[in-house]
C-alpha cells in the first residue's frame, strides 16, 4: 500500500476507459468460463463429503473505480454452480475481483446467499501466472462477515483463492476455507478448471467511447 496522501479527494485524471487493457494480471478472467469436473469436499454429519460439481462463471468487466486518488479496474463476476445429481443450486456467489495498478494490489470480493460477505486481498505483477487472495475472520481490512447461525454452527476462520492461468487459455483454482464446526477444524476446499466459452465484453465507459470514434470516423 502506497502512503495515503494529503489529499484524499481529488481523482485521478488520467484514467483510461479501457477497462480490460488495464486489469493486470485479471485481464485472463475475463469472460465467460464452464465447467463439468469441480470437486467439492464439504462437513456433514457423517463425515467429509465428495461432490462433483458444474460451474458456470461470468465476468464482465467494470468502468474504472476511484477513492479519491486511489484507482481501481475490475470486474464484476456471478458463480452458479449445480451438481449431476440435483436440479436445485448448489451454489451461487456474487463479487468483484479489483486491481490496482499503481500497488499491484488485487482484491476480491465475495458474497453468498447463506448470510455470508467477505474481502480478500493479495499482490500480484501484471504477467503473473498465478495469483492468490486471503481473507482472515476478524480482520478489520480484508475479513470475513457471517450470520450468527454461522458463527455458530459452520464458522469461517479464513479463506485462500489460488488461481494459476494455464497456457491453453483455461484458468485452475484451488480454495480453502478453515472452518470450525462443532468444535473442531475442518478444511472445506473446492477445486476446478475452467474453459472459456464466450469473450468478454466492453466496459460501459469504453463501449460508449468506441461507439464514439466509430461515429466520428468519416464514411
Amino acid at each position: 500500500m502506497l502512503p495515503i496522501p494529503a489529499d484524499i479527494f481529488t481523482e485521478p485524471e488520467d484514467v483510461s476507459p479501457d477497462s480490460l487493457a488495464n486489469l493486470g494480471p485479471l485481464r485472463r478472467l475475463a469472460g465467460t468460463w464452464q465447467a463439468d469436473k469441480g470437486i467439492d469436499i464439504n462437513p456433514k454429519a457423517d463425515g467429509p463429503e465428495r461432490r462433483t460439481f458444474i460451474e458456470h462463471i461470468r465476468m464482465d468487466p467494470i468502468d474504472p473505480q476511484a477513492n479519491g486518488p486511489q484507482l481501481l479496474y475490475g470486474l464484476r463476476y456471478h458463480i452458479h454452480i449445480n451438481t449431476p445429481e440435483e436440479d436445485i443450486t448448489f451454489h451461487d456467489q456474487v463479487g468483484y475481483w479489483l486491481w490496482e495498478p499503481a500497488t499491484g494490489l488485487i482484491m476480491q470480493t465475495l458474497a453468498i446467499p447463506r448470510g455470508q460477505v467477505l474481502l480478500a486481498s493479495g499482490k500480484a505483477a501484471p504477467d503473473d501466472k498465478k495469483i492468490s487472495v486471503t481473507a482472515k475472520r476478524g480482520d478489520t481490512a480484508y475479513g470475513i462477515c457471517s450470520t450468527d447461525f454461522l458463527e455458530q454452527a459452520f464458522r469461517t476462520d479464513s479463506y485462500r483463492c489460488d488461481i494459476t492461468f494455464n497456457d491453453d487459455g483455461s484458468w485452475s483454482y484451488q480454495i480453502q476455507t478453515e472452518l470450525f464446526v462443532r468444535g473442531a477444524p475442518f478444511n472445506h476446499h473446492d477445486s476446478n478448471t475452467l474453459k472459456l466459452v464466450a469473450p468478454p465484453k466492453l466496459n460501459p465507459l469504453a463501449a460508449i467511447v468506441n461507439d464514439r470514434e466509430k461515429g466520428n470516423k468519416p464514411v
